[in-house]
């Protein structure tokens, strides 16, 4: 009998595909998962953005044969690790798209027309604060994105075409012909569009080059009237840094969905500030997302563990491991 664990929670959809298949563990939280008293059994794992998936953490499953991250970071999976281990390493990349470029777009409008600003004052009692406070259009503002991948590039067209917002892209892995497609004119010096941008939104994966690339030196370069947007990765961004500019009025605020660590601690100076919306790495968290990462995720483990290569919302991130898996 195939055993699948849950790390975390999937959409019930994919769940019904893995019971029909396969013995389904969980969920489980991290403490649970690592505790586990027989691992023995255990031929795949779908597992959380938050559990370290180093090789010794492998090691403790045995007979490990595919390991599922819903949606498309593998930051805290090591892929060496599993590809030496003949382990198949799977996620859903096309799955959060839609939902995760949406949920950017609505921090960017949210802090343009201080829609929070406004919701918070009114809930107070203070109706005078519509005199005194005023947004701005977005239309015509310079839009900076970092990273023109699947999301980054989703965002890209629904502000340039959607908002008609003016759009400034950094990513040293696209060409020229992506960006003339989605109407982006693309910049090969990260500081020009950092320093151009009234909005400026992150979509990298977070690597060792990626680590920190928003920091004091950068959030120094920003225009005053100059918003931060992170649906990314936390670590991407100083939250020290990011903290002091936005305190300072270096920056003019900051639209997060995503923190370092996560979760983040309750009293995070982030969540007091006047000048921020903050959401609990909820991007991708609507109805759609969640159905296709579960889903995806579901489809990947099962074709894995029956002989064939992912395809469709599951992808095969690892692919030199296929001729050896185990």
């Amino acid at each position: 009998m195939l055993t699948v664990l849950l790390n975390t929670g999937i959409h019930e959809e994919g769940v019904a595909m893995l019971k029909a298949e396969a013995e389904v563990l969980g969920p489980l939280n991290n403490d649970q998962t690592l505790s586990l008293e027989d691992k023995s059994g255990i031929q795949a794992l779908i597992a959380g953005s938050t559990l370290d998936l180093s090789g010794e953490t492998m090691d403790l499953f045995p007979h490990l044969r595919v390991l599922a991250r819903p949606g498309i970071g593998v930051d805290n999976v090591d892929l060496s690790a599993a590809t030496e281990r003949g382990i198949c390493v799977v996620n859903t990349p096309d799955a959060p798209t839609e939902s995760t470029a949406e949920h950017t777009v609505a921090l960017i409008m949210n802090l343009a027309a201080r829609i929070f600003d406004g919701d918070r004052a009114l809930r107070q009692g203070d109706w005078g604060m519509r005199k005194l406070t005023r947004g701005m259009e977005l239309k015509g503002k310079m839009l900076g994105v970092i990273g023109l991948g699947r999301i980054g590039s989703r965002v890209a067209e629904i502000c340039k075409l959607g908002l008609k917002m003016r759009v400034l892209a950094y990513d040293p892995y696209i060409d020229s012909a992506r960006t003339e497609a989605l109407g982006v004119e693309l910049k090969e010096d990260l500081m020009e569009v950092i320093s151009r941008a009234d909005f400026l939104t992150l979509h990298v994966p977070l690597t060792p080059e990626t680590r920190g690339m928003i920091n004091a030196h950068t959030l120094a370069a920003m225009k005053p009237t100059a918003y931060l947007i992170n649906c990314a990765r936390g670590p991407i961004v100083d939250e020290r840094a990011l903290i002091e500019a936005l305190q300072e009025g270096t920056i003019a605020g900051g639209g997060l969905d995503v923190y370092d660590p996560e979760p983040p601690a309750m009293d995070n100076p982030l969540f007091s500030l006047p000048n921020t919306i903050c959401t609990p790495h909820t991007g991708s968290f609507t109805e759609d997302g969640v159905r296709a990462m579960g889903i995806g995720a579901a489809e990947g483990v099962l074709a894995v563990l029956g002989g064939e290569r992912p395809t469709g919302l599951a992808q095969l991130v690892n692919p030199q491991v296929w001729g050896r898996r185990r």
